[in-house]
């Protein structure tokens, strides 16, 4: 088997007394998905922010493209190497985007920065990553704020791979989308890994997306892995209790909202102790 392009190993982060992520290890290989999953505060976010170097890991190794990523950048060239091994898609576009920034623009920085080449160059690439997304030449000259949320997060896309990562984390990239327009950019994102290679990072409570992207899956409870396996399997036929209340808690055929009868005054209603 070929090397992993993500390696970690015993990943430990603390926030003063309180344990984020405890004991964190796991594989990424090329051209493969992988889900992790759990509730929030199981510390999904916090593994991310590690991989990508927001936060440095109390103890533990990351390894990406055969390289210790676990400390911080020292220079900047390292960090520009960094950003091409692993770039990763936020839930809000929005808040990512430079709402003075055309869509050409914003992916342009990205090519400036990591890829180089003439503006002739960049210019026939933008379009190329518009296209892969599937934004034609006008949405490419719009600004963020003319944009749907789901073009906005194919822009979001779109600039990641700009930078040609080994690696693209998706942090709950589809959960503020409508379920039509979160359908496309699934099916976009399948797409994607097929024709580019690149292997996904999927941070997700949702479990349908799950199914739909990736091929293995971990999940994770107050910081610690408690079950892992491929997706199909640990979905369908989940060991661990607290995947299997996951699993119980998504709606499935015939499911109905328990509606109230009767209102409860609020003279009825005991506070907790």
């Amino acid at each position: 088997m070929s090397e992993p392009a993500l390696s970690v190993r015993g990943l430990r982060k603390e926030f003063g007394s309180f344990v984020a992520v405890d004991d964190l290890s796991f594989d990424l290989f090329p051209g493969r998905s992988l889900a992790i999953v759990g509730e929030s505060g199981s510390g999904k976010t916090t593994v991310a922010r590690m991989i990508v170097g927001l936060e440095r890991p109390t103890s533990g190794t990351i390894v990406a493209c055969g390289r210790d990523r676990s400390q911080p950048a020292r220079r900047g060239s390292e960090r520009k190497l960094r950003g091409r091994e692993i770039q990763i898609v936020f839930q809000d576009p929005y808040s990512s985007l430079d709402p003075r920034q055309t869509v050409a623009g914003s992916i342009d920085e990205v090519l400036r920065l990591h890829r180089g080449g003439s503006s002739s160059e960049r210019r026939a690439r933008v379009l190329e990553l518009c296209e892969l997304v599937g934004l034609d030449e006008r949405q490419s000259r719009a600004l963020p704020r003319r944009l749907s949320g789901g073009q906005r997060q194919r822009v979001a896309i779109a600039r990641a791979l700009a930078a040609e990562p080994r690696v693209l984390i998706l942090d709950e990239s589809v959960a503020a989308l409508d379920v039509s327009i979160q359908a496309q950019v699934l099916n976009l994102l399948a797409d994607i890994r097929v024709r580019t290679g690149v292997s996904y990072i999927l941070i997700s409570h949702d479990l349908a997306v799950v199914r739909q992207l990736t091929d293995d899956c971990v999940v994770m409870q107050r910081g610690r892995i408690v079950e892992r396996g491929p997706s199909g399997q640990v979905l369908d036929h989940p060991q661990d209790s607290y995947t299997q209340l996951l699993r119980a808690s998504v709606p499935g055929p015939g499911w109905k909202p328990v509606r109230r009868t009767k209102a409860v005054p609020a003279a009825e209603i005991v506070p907790p102790p």
